[in-house]
C-alpha cells in the first residue's frame, strides 16, 4: 500500500508539471488531439484575453463573448499557437502589436466583431499567416498598402463591411499578388488566392474606376468568391453590377460664371451665378471679402453628372452688398474659384458710395499667429493683429515648401483671422507667414513646420500630420492649441526656449542622436544651430525696442 501511495504522488505530481494537463480559464474547456492542445470558451462573460494562458496552445477559440479589445501582446506568450478564433465578440479595438510573437499563425479569424478600422502593419508579426476573415465587420476604408505583410495568404474575406471606395493599388502593391503573377506567368502553376469583397456599400463614381477595371480583368492567381460586385450609389448607378457601368477619370473642379460683372440699383434682387464642371462632385460655397456667406440663399442645380450649377441670391441689394464675391469648388483632387464683381447705382449721382476698404498700411503692425489645429489633411493657423482699424485690415498668406524662392499668396480679407493649409505632402518642410496685404514677410511672421510619415498613426487615425515647429533652432513639437515661439518673442518665452534647446542638446548627446532621427527627418543640427545664432543676434538687436513697447508676441503654454 505505501508504495502504491508513492506511485501515485508521483503520477499526480508529473501530471500537474506536464503542460498537457495544464488548467483551463474558468468557464473553458481544453483539448488534446494530434493537432495539439485547444483552448476552446464559448459564450463566456470574458471581456479581456487571461494573461495566465498557458504557452502550450495550439488552437484558441474564444466565441460569443464580451472580448472589446485586443491588447498589445495578448498572446505573446503562446509562441506555438497556429489557429486563433476570436468571432462573434464586441472588439472594437485591435492594438498595433496585439498579435506579437505569433510567428507561427496561420489562420485568424474575426467574423462579427466591431472593428471600424485594422492596423495592418500588426500582421508583420504573422509572415505565416495563410487565412484572414474579416467579414461583418465595420471596415470603412483599406489603405494602399495594407497588405503589404500579407504575402502568405491563401484566403481574405472582406465582404460584409462598409467598404465604398478602395484603390486597386491596395491589391497590385501586395507583395503576394505581384509574385504569383509572375510565377503564374512563367509556369502556369501557383495556388489561387480567394478574395472576397461582395456586400459592401460600392460608392460607384470617378474614385472607384481603377479598383473597376480591377475587378472585371481579375483572374488567377485572384480568385473572386462572389464576381457579382454591385453598386450602392450613387442614385443613378446604385444596384447596377460592376460590368455594367462604365466610370470617367477624376477631374479637379473647374468653375466660371455666365457674367463676372453685375450693376444694379438700390433695392433690387441679384442673382449670382457660378457654373462647376467636376468629378467627383465638388463642395460648392461663395464667399465675400473671404468671409462665408451665411445670410444669402444659394441654391445649386444639377446639370448633369459632372456639371453643377450654383446660385447666390441677394434680396433687395443694398450698399454694404456692393463687392466681389467668389464662388468656390472643392473635391478631393483640387479646387477652383471665380469672381463676379456686384455694383450698386445710387439714384442721387451727387451722393457718391464710400470706397471698398482695402487695407491698413501701418507697417508697426505686429501679428501673432499660432497653429490651432491639426487635422488629416493639414494645419490651421489662426494669427492676432495689433492694428488701428482691425475691421478694415486685409492680409497675404505666404505659403509653400520652405526651400523654394516663390511662395503661393493667398489674400485674406477683412474680419478673418484663420486659414486652412490642406493637401500637404508627407515628410515635407514647409513655411507659412502672414502679413499686411502686399507686404513682405517680417522676422517673427512666420512658422516653419515639417509633415511626418508615421504608419501606425495613419492607421489608427491618430494625427495624420505631425507638426514640428522650429523654435529658436530648437524643433519643438506643437499641438494643436499651442501658441509657436516666434523670434520676436517676449523675453521670457526665448529664455525658455533656449533653456529647452539646452536641455534637449544634453539629451541628444547621451541618446546617440537615436530620437532625432526618428522625428526631424530631413532637419540637420547644423543648420539648427546656425538658426539658433541667427534668432539670438535678432533678438539682442531688438531687446531695446521690445523693452520700450512692452513686447507683443505669441506665448508658449
Amino acid at each position: 500500500m505505501d508504495v502504491f501511495c508513492v506511485v501515485l504522488g508521483i503520477l499526480l505530481v508529473f501530471c500537474t508539471l506536464k503542460p498537457g494537463f495544464s488548467s483551463c480559464p474558468l468557464g473553458c474547456s481544453c483539448t488534446d488531439d494530434s493537432m495539439g492542445r485547444s483552448l476552446l470558451c464559448m459564450g463566456t462573460s470574458m471581456d479581456q484575453i487571461p494573461e495566465d494562458i498557458s504557452n502550450n496552445f495550439t488552437k484558441i477559440r474564444i466565441e460569443n463573448c464580451r472580448l472589446s479589445e485586443l491588447r498589445q501582446g495578448s498572446f505573446s506568450q503562446v509562441g506555438d499557437l497556429g489557429f486563433l478564433w476570436l468571432n462573434f465578440n464586441e472588439i472594437t479595438l485591435m492594438n498595433i502589436k496585439s498579435l506579437k510573437g505569433l510567428t507561427n499563425l496561420t489562420e485568424l479569424r474575426l467574423q462579427g466583431n466591431k472593428l471600424t478600422s485594422v492596423p495592418w502593419t500588426a500582421f508583420q508579426d504573422t509572415p505565416k499567416l495563410r487565412i484572414l476573415d474579416l467579414k461583418h465587420n465595420r471596415l470603412d476604408a483599406l489603405p494602399e498598402h495594407a497588405l503589404r505583410h500579407l504575402s502568405s495568404l491563401t484566403y481574405l474575406d472582406l465582404s460584409f463591411n462598409q467598404l465604398s471606395i478602395i484603390s486597386k493599388e491596395v491589391f497590385t502593391n501586395w507583395p503576394l499578388y505581384q509574385t504569383a503573377e509572375k510565377a503564374w506567368d512563367k509556369d502556369g502553376l501557383v495556388s489561387n488566392v480567394v478574395l472576397a469583397l461582395h456586400e459592401n456599400p460600392w460608392l460607384c463614381d470617378c474614385r472607384l474606376k481603377g479598383f473597376v477595371e480591377f475587378i472585371r480583368e481579375v483572374g488567377p492567381p485572384i480568385i473572386l468568391m462572389s464576381s457579382y460586385l454591385k453598386c450602392s450609389s450613387p442614385d443613378s448607378k446604385a444596384t447596377k453590377f460592376f460590368h455594367e457601368i462604365q466610370l470617367k477619370t477624376c477631374m479637379a473642379p473647374v468653375a466660371s460664371a455666365p457674367d463676372t460683372s453685375f450693376s444694379l440699383h438700390l433695392g433690387t434682387n441679384a442673382t449670382l451665378t457660378c457654373i462647376v464642371k467636376a468629378r467627383p462632385a465638388p463642395t460648392i460655397q461663395w464667399m465675400y471679402s473671404l468671409k462665408i456667406v451665411r445670410g444669402f440663399v444659394a441654391k445649386q442645380i444639377q446639370l448633369n453628372e459632372e456639371t453643377v450649377t450654383s446660385q447666390l441670391l441677394i434680396p433687395s441689394v443694398r450698399v454694404a452688398d456692393r463687392g466681389v464675391y467668389t464662388c468656390i469648388a472643392n473635391n478631393f483632387i483640387g479646387n477652383s474659384s471665380v469672381s463676379v464683381m456686384l455694383n450698386i447705382n445710387s439714384h442721387n449721382s451727387s451722393m457718391p458710395l464710400p470706397p471698398v476698404p482695402m487695407l491698413s498700411s501701418n507697417d508697426n503692425t505686429h501679428i501673432e499667429i499660432r497653429i490651432a489645429k491639426q487635422t488629416v489633411y493639414g494645419i490651421t493657423l489662426e494669427w492676432y493683429a495689433t492694428t488701428d482699424n482691425p475691421a478694415e485690415t486685409w492680409f497675404t498668406i505666404h505659403f509653400g515648401k520652405y526651400d523654394s524662392p516663390k511662395k503661393e499668396m493667398i489674400y485674406i480679407g477683412p474680419g478673418i483671422n484663420s486659414y486652412t493649409v490642406s493637401d500637404l505632402l508627407p515628410v515635407t518642410k514647409y513655411e507659412v507667414c502672414v502679413t499686411l496685404k502686399n507686404h513682405p514677410p517680417r522676422d517673427g511672421q512666420c512658422i516653419v513646420f515639417i509633415t511626418g510619415s508615421d504608419i501606425s498613426e495613419l492607421e489608427q487615425r491618430a494625427k495624420l500630420i505631425h507638426i514640428i515647429v522650429i523654435v529658436c533652432a530648437m524643433v519643438l513639437a506643437v499641438p494643436a492649441g499651442m501658441y509657436a515661439c516666434t523670434t520676436e518673442a517676449r523675453f521670457s518665452c526665448v529664455d525658455r526656449c533656449l533653456d529647452l534647446w539646452r536641455r534637449r542638446r544634453m539629451h541628444r548627446d547621451d541618446t546617440q542622436e537615436t530620437e532625432r532621427q526618428a522625428n526631424f527627418d530631413s532637419l540637420q543640427t547644423a543648420s539648427d544651430e546656425a538658426l539658433c545664432r541667427k534668432s539670438l543676434e535678432k533678438v539682442k538687436r531688438r531687446k531695446s525696442e521690445d523693452k520700450s513697447r512692452g513686447g507683443s508676441a505669441a506665448q508658449l503654454y
